[in-house]
């Protein structure tokens, strides 16, 4: 079986410890949700998962079938794009996918490329729209759609939907679930809609600067400590 096993994860920052002793199994082909109160170290250690911060403790990826480094696509929260940029959806996956400048070369493989991957997100129509026309919604799927190049083991998502209307939040969450078990891949999703993450994860974790409690999202909710924290249950914004 493919997972992923973080063992005594911690980061410090100065003498603030931000996470600590995070002891984690992350399964391929389910979603887990990671939820907690605001600033309780979820894109913390999303950063030290990446390599984006110093951590202490082991990350490792067992694969019997096949052992190698995993690779891990990341889905940040937001983008931040110039409304006046002239660079379009193919031209950003173009460079992605070639490493060269689109300037310099834009092939018909890269074109196929670029509408494989989109088509994966239900995005193809996009590809030829400019980035700074786009909405939020067609933006997280074009991010997604760039977090699948290459096929990751892992796939970290970051409040992936906040700038995602009400009305596709579910079509989101569902095509992240059929991605995952089309393509057996584990997914870390943090959420802050806890009724949907709980519709479509199978494992939930809360944190709060250390694994409070881990488990189906029914076992995580009926939790002391997520009770105390959101009195509200899963009404509650996290």
């Amino acid at each position: 079986m493919k997972c992923f096993k973080i063992e005594d994860l911690s980061v410090k920052m100065g003498k603030n410890v931000i996470i600590k002793n995070i002891n984690l199994h992350i399964h391929n082909g389910e979603i887990t949700a990671l939820i907690g109160p605001n600033g309780a170290g979820k894109s913390t250690l999303f950063k030290a998962l990446i390599g984006d911060i110093p951590y202490s403790g082991k990350f490792i990826y067992h694969n019997s079938l096949n052992p190698k480094k995993p690779r891990i696509g990341y889905v940040p929260q937001k983008m931040e794009l110039e409304p006046s940029s002239p660079i379009s959806v193919l031209d950003l996956f173009s460079t992605s996918i070639t490493r060269i400048p689109v300037w310099l070369t834009y092939t018909k493989k890269s074109r196929l490329a670029v509408r494989r991957f989109l088509g994966m997100v239900k995005a193809e129509h996009l590809a030829e729209k400019r980035l700074g026309d786009l909405s939020g919604g067609e933006l997280q799927r074009v991010l997604l759609a760039l977090a699948l190049n290459p096929l990751p083991d892992l796939l970290l998502l970051d409040e992936p939907f906040s700038a995602v209307d009400q009305s596709d939040l579910e079509g989101f969450y569902s095509l992240v679930q059929n991605l995952v078990k089309e393509y057996d891949f584990a997914a870390i999703i943090v959420s802050h809609d806890l009724s949907s993450a709980a519709k479509y994860a199978g494992t939930m974790i809360f944190l709060n600067h250390s694994v409070q409690s881990i488990g189906t999202p029914e076992q995580v909710f009926a939790d002391d400590k997520f009770c105390q924290t959101f009195p509200q249950g899963i009404r509650a914004e996290v």
